[in-house]
């Protein structure tokens, strides 16, 4: 399957990485000047927004944004862009508190760098919650700062970002409540996945896009590229779910089967236990257990390519792409962004990383 990604995608996110390099260190020149200890919070979010990521919510963004009658470089869709970036961002840093996470793109975590910090300095209180309280609060500021790039945005614009993060935090919680209760059931599995990542990765930023571009032609275009979008992103947050349970390391910048380990409730698991044997289900009940080995985890994996899970979520992925790229056949869009849409379904479904 292909899996390269658009030649397009470098380009947009050249123009989002510029911008997000500009407007942080700006605020960082300005606070570390009232105090040089706040040079530090901001550079943690450049650290992470600079460190990597594939960018795919500003180019979904950006050809919504063309597909309604956009220009191609028009700063409003560029500072878009660098929003989605933060706000992607703010999600990782509490993310990686709740999944109390090491890494991230291969680099230590925001809290274990602080909590090391604090250790090493000799500080008083304890280091987790030194760590874990400066990551809250670097996200919380990536947050602010994602909204003060949007705040030329017209108002039908900004009730879509609103739900957006609305849909973000609710599927959030749905995960980690998920993750407790040990939800093994396909259909709140695909809910999840849906509010937690998918929604918010193509479907809201291809709505604000539109919306940046023609406001008032909202209940033409965001049906239709709903069409495209709720599909796709859930064939997307299914492929993190695969490379989640089976991804390399060295690739993903993840612990290997990370989302087993974490007991994340996924489609790929549940379809795995809703298939099992007894033998395979005892071994599937490791999921999320503590202190899970690398001998623990290849097992469990076993056991899920053994109840054909993996074979049918990737044909569950092939259709979902497929009707999404059908979709845009009658989608009332540029056919430049209908080109490039297309490319895009295809990277997200089958990429590694």
């Amino acid at each position: 399957m292909p899996g390269s990604a658009p030649t397009s995608l470098r380009s947009i996110a050249d123009r989002v990485e510029t911008r997000l390099d500009e407007f942080l260190a700006a605020e960082r020149d300005r606070w570390a000047m009232f105090d040089p200890d706040l040079a530090q919070p901001i550079d943690e979010i450049r650290r992470l927004v600079l460190s990597g990521g594939k960018r795919l919510r500003p180019a979904f963004c950006h050809w919504g944004y063309v597909g309604a009658g956009g220009g191609t470089d028009d700063q409003i869709d560029i500072d878009a862009g660098a929003a989605f970036e933060l706000m992607h961002a703010f999600a990782l840093f509490h993310d990686d508190v709740m999944d109390d996470a090491a890494t991230r793109r291969g680099q230590p975590t925001t809290h274990a760098v602080a909590s090391e910090d604090h250790a090493a300095q000799g500080w008083v209180g304890e280091s987790r919650r030194f760590g874990e309280g400066v990551a809250i609060l670097v996200g919380d500021l990536a947050f602010v700062y994602a909204d003060q790039l949007l705040e030329d945005a017209p108002a039908e614009a900004m009730r879509v970002w609103n739900e957006l993060r609305i849909e973000l935090n609710i599927g959030q919680y749905l995960d980690i409540l998920g993750s407790v209760q040990s939800v093994r059931e396909v259909d709140k599995a695909e809910r999840i996945c849906r509010y937690k990542s998918g929604k918010y990765t193509i479907e809201r930023p291809l709505h604000l896009g539109a919306l940046l571009a023609a406001p008032d032609r909202g209940d033409e275009l965001l049906p239709a590229l709903s069409g495209y979008g709720l599909p796709l992103g859930d064939a997307f947050q299914m492929r993190d779910d695969v490379m989640g349970a089976f991804g390399d390391a060295a690739v993903t910048g993840k612990p290997v089967g990370g989302d087993l380990r974490e007991g994340k409730p996924t489609p790929l698991l549940a379809r795995a236990v809703r298939a099992a044997t007894p033998e395979q289900l005892a071994v599937l009940d490791l999921v999320g257990r503590p202190g899970l080995d690398d001998a623990d985890v290849a097992r469990i994996q076993q056991a899920i390519i053994d109840t054909g899970a993996l074979d049918e979520l990737e044909a569950h992925i092939t259709a979902l792409t497929g009707r999404a790229v059908a979709s845009l056949d009658v989608a009332p869009i540029a056919d430049s962004a209908k080109t490039e849409l297309t490319a895009l379904a295809e990277y997200v479904s089958w990429r590694s990383v």
